[in-house]
């Protein structure tokens, strides 16, 4: 387990390393730049997952499961909100159903910890859960990355997904998402990217997905306004802090 400052949750959990870049919200991910770091700092784990293109980690493609990882979360006494994967995506095509099964039991042995499971192939993740006999566990929450207007098709995917929580990060917002449905979507993360290479976020979207969580009864959370300095940006939007949760209908 990682303690992180991630503002949604309270730790990270990494059975799984390595992904491949999917879409423009991949594009200054900070899980590349970290995947880097720790294999500079020797963990092999990490090894030959990234690449230097243009000056930059780059994701290889390469994946890798760490079944010693597994059971790290049994040891856990005190109740933690746990994000699954912050340092790759457990459903992308190379990991495999089995390995799903093996995260799954794990997370069904460990009730008093809620796991966040954020996936950019939501497609995948309602097609392995729908058909390989995984139970909708309660402590579970299933969600997607929508960063604008070219992947909305993604909240469409996440709706048929079994789960007691559906939700969606809407980080890096890199464009208007006005017109998504969040119908059905419990939770929404908004987020502004961060980092050298920042992508700006026009605050006239964060008002758009405003709107259509109170129009979908959909739980609001502002994540971050981003940027180059993001602690100097802040957090406050409308004048608040907006950290809302979903309600668990189970």
């Amino acid at each position: 387990m990682a303690e992180t400052s991630i503002e949604w949750t309270d730790a990270t959990w990494n059975p799984v390393a390595g992904c491949t870049v999917l879409t423009a919200g991949c594009t200054n991910c900070y899980a590349m730049r970290m995947a880097a770091r720790l294999e500079a700092m020797g963990l092999d784990k990490y090894a030959g997952l990234t690449q230097k293109s243009g000056g930059r980690a780059k994701w290889t493609g390469k994946i890798r499961v760490d079944r010693g990882a597994l059971e790290t979360p049994l040891t856990w006494k005190k109740a933690r909100r746990v994000f699954v994967n912050s340092m790759s995506d457990l459903f992308h095509p190379d990991v495999s159903v089995e390995f799903i099964g093996a995260v799954w039991k794990i997370m069904a042995t460990t009730p008093h910890h809620t796991y966040q499971i954020l996936t950019k192939r939501p497609q995948r993740m309602a097609s392995v859960l729908s058909s390989n006999g995984f139970t909708v566990l309660p402590n579970v929450w299933l969600g997607t990355s929508v960063e604008d207007s070219r992947v909305l098709h993604r909240l469409d995917e996440l709706r048929p997904v079994p789960a007691a929580i559906r939700f969606v990060s809407f980080e890096p917002l890199i464009g208007s998402v006005a017109g998504g449905d969040l119908r059905g979507i419990h939770w929404a993360i908004v987020g502004g990217e961060s980092g050298p290479q920042a992508r700006y976020m026009d605050p006239k979207w964060v008002d758009e997905i405003f709107d259509l969580c109170t129009d979908a009864d959909t739980a609001f959370f502002f994540k971050q306004w981003g940027g180059r300095n993001k602690k100097a940006a802040g957090r406050t939007y409308r004048n608040q802090e907006w950290d809302d949760l979903p309600r668990i209908s189970m």
